[in-house]
């Protein structure tokens, strides 16, 4: 049963970490390619995905309430209520994408707290002005990712995001550089590229809904359904709490790279590094975690609370194997690495030796990521979100301001440690959040157990 559970999470993961990967991709080829041509584009490039994923993250949280909802059904064998459940997911996209549309479009806020300089604020604000017309267009998709995954389908979102960034790439060339007779944009082009790409994708991925016989099973498109206060409460009671923990976890470290950036360029480029390198392994965790949450939503649907709780501890031992391979390869390699990224002597040096913390802060993140996905199969979101809350935002990034700026002059006499304070805060407080989470998960499954007893 064990090695059951355990091949059927990893079949549903694979495929959800490669198509991560390749979202992924999109940023870093957009980073590379506006380096090319000058610093302000690839300034201009940088701000504007910081602000866009600032906004984007969030709005797409609440969406992923559609990923339990859906499998709690297919575990149910319910399948004319998913095709309702979809609809209404359909009409909540909408209501999202206005709100989301504003906020990228009128980026004032934003900017006012760069203080950017006139040629990159000009150029920030109309890549994120060509961002803001996608946003419909991602949120589709992120729909579809959601219900396809909740139906054990991944690799279908594995291929579509392939395909995703294979339009981008040349799309980029065309309106970056100017290729086949357009004007040459700069780092302004690749948000055109990638608002014509996710359009693309999600026109295709929502025809395939339409006229795939697998998802004709589902009726989506077989009727027309209005939105209805009970469906819509239902979807945002379990997507906003979902929503804040994503807000939280880019806020605390958004917030972050603000304090260090006062600690001057050297502090902040090796932050960016380990953040960086932070963000990648942090992939295959979360892909672990969404495929538990899906697998325990239909084992729930199913009526087997033991299934559900068998596959969460699993779940827990496989983040927890993979995350100490992951560090121990980033703690083995964190020289080499750091040569990857920056030639510059010193930036080498602090990275290095945060390398050394990222790869215990791994594991703390990767058990959380198995936590809160866990729970959200259950459907609980508010106790994660109120763990995430104190621990992400008190210990680890007020900690952080307290170690790394300030130091500690009390009873303890610390002095401010820089960069390594704020990644030790960071530890603290994921590891406190990770062990409340994996409690509350251990607590909540025993319940549905003695439930149905």
């Amino acid at each position: 049963m064990t090695h059951s559970i355990a091949k059927s999470i990893i079949r549903l993961a694979l495929p959800i970490f490669i198509g991560q990967i390749a979202l992924m991709a999109n940023g870093i080829i957009d980073t590379i390619m506006a380096g090319r041509i000058s610093a302000v584009d690839q300034a201009a490039v940088g701000i504007g995905m910081s602000v866009y994923f600032s906004v984007f993250v969030p709005f797409m949280g609440v969406l992923l309430a559609i990923s339990p909802a859906v499998a709690h059904l297919y575990g149910a064998n319910n399948h004319a209520a998913i095709g309702e459940e979809v609809r209404q997911g359909l009409w909540l996209t909408l209501f999202l994408a206005l709100p989301m549309f504003l906020l990228i479009y009128f980026p004032e806020p934003f900017l006012r707290i760069s203080q950017l300089t006139p040629e990159v604020e000009a150029k920030t604000r109309a890549y994120l002005q060509f961002s803001a017309w996608g946003a419909l267009a991602q949120l589709l998709f992120r729909l579809f990712y959601g219900f396809t995954t909740a139906i054990s389908r991944p690799r279908i979102v594995m291929k579509l995001s392939i395909f995703a960034l294979a339009i981008k790439v040349p799309l980029n060339f065309v309106f970056m550089y100017g290729y086949l007779g357009f004007s040459a944009m700069g780092g302004v082009g690749c948000a055109v590229a990638t608002m014509i790409a996710v359009w693309v994708t999600a026109v295709v991925t929502w025809y395939m809904v339409w006229r795939d016989a697998d998802y004709r099973r589902y009726q989506i498109f077989a009727q027309w359904s209005r939105p209805t206060f009970r469906e819509q409460t239902h979807l945002l009671k379990l997507g906003i709490p979902i929503g804040v923990i994503f807000l939280v976890d880019v806020t605390s470290f958004t917030f972050m790279a603000l304090f260090i950036a006062r600690l001057g360029a050297t502090a902040s480029a090796a932050h960016g590094i380990a953040t960086n390198l932070a963000a990648f392994s942090y992939m295959l965790p979360m892909a672990l975690g969404i495929a538990v949450s899906v697998l325990i939503g239909q084992a729930l649907g199913g009526k087997d609370p033991r299934l559900a709780r068998r596959t969460g501890k699993i779940g827990f031992a496989l983040a927890a194997a993979c995350a100490v391979a992951f560090a121990v390869l980033i703690a083995g390699s964190s020289s080499w690495l750091t040569q990857v990224y920056t030639r510059d002597l010193a930036v080498r040096a602090l990275a290095t030796q945060l390398l050394l913390l990222v790869a215990v802060y791994h594991i703390v993140d990767a058990l959380l990521a198995m936590g809160i996905n866990a729970l959200r199969g259950y459907k609980v979101v508010l106790v994660p979100l109120l763990v995430c809350a104190v621990c992400l935002w008190g210990l680890g990034l007020w900690g952080g301001w307290l170690l790394g700026l300030q130091g500690l002059t009390a009873s303890i006499q610390i002095q401010p440690l820089g960069v390594p304070g704020f990644w030790y805060a960071a530890i603290g407080g994921f590891a406190l959040a990770s062990f409340l989470v994996a409690g509350y998960f251990w607590y909540v499954s025993g319940q549905r157990i003695h439930a149905t007893e």
